[in-house]
């Protein structure tokens, strides 16, 4: 499946049945943060809203707001990042994963971008 990319450096990959999502921080952002030390994930079962901060990444250089791609409420975290938050900087589009959600917003998407536009921005 693709990716699709939000103009605040996150992306999400669409699940099989298009209803669910996982959603990370874009390589740009880890390039921009530097060497990522601490990262905050939302509880399970809480719902955010499209662009609202779901959770925090802390770096050697800065903090950055995680932002939402699209609407939904969170059904996994990836508690390996918890432990491991490089994993955000070696495999943000795989193993640096952040949560997983089930969409409530599916016009949402309409406003993300694919690979070939979000590159397009940078």
């Amino acid at each position: 499946m693709s990716l699709l990319f939000s103009d605040d450096h996150t992306w999400l990959q669409l699940g099989e049945a298009g209803d669910t999502a996982t959603m990370g921080i874009t390589v740009h952002a880890q390039d921009t943060l530097g060497d990522i030390v601490f990262v905050d994930l939302p509880a399970i079962g809480k719902a955010f809203a499209a662009k609202e901060v779901a959770g925090v990444v802390e770096s050697v250089k800065a903090a950055a707001d995680v932002h939402m791609p699209a609407g939904g409420e969170i059904t996994e975290v990836n508690e390996a990042l918890r432990a491991d938050p490089s994993l955000a900087n070696s495999d943000p589009l795989g193993q640096g994963w952040f949560f997983k959600v089930k969409l409530t917003q599916r016009s949402d998407l309409d406003g993300l971008m694919d690979e070939a536009a979000y590159q397009k921005t940078l």
